[in-house]
């Protein structure tokens, strides 16, 4: 999840922000391009190895290659926050193409959003005793009491971003929630930058501060940057998601106006903040291509895949393997049902990039259909 909101920093604010995105970084030769002029040639070394290895389009499969087998006659409940998220949507299009492989029901109910919405999706899916349900983007805090049905029934419950880390929950208690981990999402987006600008760049981050998620995922984001010299953080917008259409039109006005050729880069802790900046960067002149550079730390839809492959003012995300965390929690319910822990898998990060997606509007690593099919169909 992300946040984004341009504020209108004082100066002195500004001073405390620079200030504490700037620290030292170690000494030692640089890797692959020519010296950075930031004077971070460790942190940079590092940085362009980890961003090399995360744009490797070739990765196999390394989830798990051994479980139960496919046990008959199950079904699961799909409870997704919104069908209009892609990142919900997408993984439950994951989880009805594994159930069908592995010979399961599915039913997909939309919460359409809103907390009674949610509330009632998660209340009918109970009702209908399913063998598990999936909590798809939302905090199951919203639903305590329908969770307490659901437990009460003993009916396992996966979430997919229900919960902050990935694996198992006691409270609220998920047998396990699937995602990467926010440190490596926001490590890696911030390592891009500094990879990318040779250690020398002016970046704005988007987030949202009302969400505890994102607020973090922007401090871990803020203090990689922060191991870098040359690499400074010139504001920090805060913007509600709801109000991101709104409102990031005149905030990224006002950072044209105030940094204009200093801003270089951008990051943001979800990619839609780049669709809502595109026509206020477009106005202003601004060419698709950048600068500023943009990428997003966080989910990879379809329509930030196609603002990148057509060079539309964002160039990368950090894109969640929707359809095979899908697959993931159908394997993870079968665990559960032959009274199995959780796997314990976590997808690695991966950056997506006009050079690497070959046009695709999704990442969807390879091996993991066929890794999963050879643990339940042995």
């Amino acid at each position: 999840m992300h946040t984004n909101r341009k504020t209108s920093l004082t100066a002195a604010a500004l001073l405390t922000a620079a200030a504490a995105l700037v620290a030292g970084c170690g000494g030692g030769p640089s890797a692959g391009a020519g010296p950075s002029q930031a004077g971070c040639p460790t942190t940079l070394a590092r940085a362009r190895t980890a961003v090399q290895q995360a744009e490797n389009s070739d990765a196999s499969w390394h989830g798990p290659t051994t479980g139960p087998a496919a046990l008959p006659d199950k079904s699961i409940v799909y409870v997704a926050q919104t069908m209009t998220n892609p990142g919900v949507a997408g993984v439950a299009r994951g989880v009805e193409e594994a159930a069908k492989t592995i010979g399961w029901k599915v039913r997909v109910i939309d919460g359409d959003g809103t907390p009674a919405g949610i509330q009632a999706a998660l209340s009918q899916a109970v009702t209908l005793k399913p063998s598990g349900i999936v909590i798809g983007g939302f905090d199951p805090q919203l639903t305590s009491q329908q969770m307490a049905r659901a437990e009460a029934a003993g009916i396992p419950v996966i979430g997919w971003h229900a919960v902050g880390s990935p694996g198992p929950s006691e409270n609220p208690r998920l047998f396990t929630n699937i995602t990467t981990k926010v440190e490596d999402v926001a490590k890696i987006s911030a390592d891009w930058i500094i990879a990318r600008s040779d250690g020398d760049a002016g970046v704005v981050l988007f987030t949202d501060d009302s969400i505890p998620f994102a607020k973090n995922k922007s401090e871990l984001i803020q203090r990689e940057l922060a191991t870098c010299t040359g690499v400074k953080l010139l504001a920090s917008a805060n913007i509600p998601i709801p109000d991101a259409s709104s409102r990031t039109p005149q905030a990224v006005s006002s950072l044209l106006s105030r940094f204009r050729n200093e801003w270089t880069y951008s990051v943001a802790i979800n990619d839609l903040y780049f669709a809502d900046a595109a026509p206020a960067l477009r106005a202003a002149g601004v060419p698709g291509s950048g600068p500023p550079f943009n990428i997003g730390a966080g989910d990879g839809d379809p329509s930030a895949f196609q603002r990148i492959n057509s060079e539309q003012f964002q160039s990368a995300t950090v894109p969640e393997p929707l359809s095979q965390q899908g697959w993931q929690i159908v394997d993870e319910f079968n665990r559960a049902f032959a009274a199995q822990p959780a796997s314990g898998y976590v997808a690695p990060v991966h950056i997506a990039t006009a050079e690497n997606s070959s046009g695709a509007t999704s990442w969807d690593p390879s091996g993991y259909r066929e890794g999963y099919e050879k643990i339940w169909h042995k």
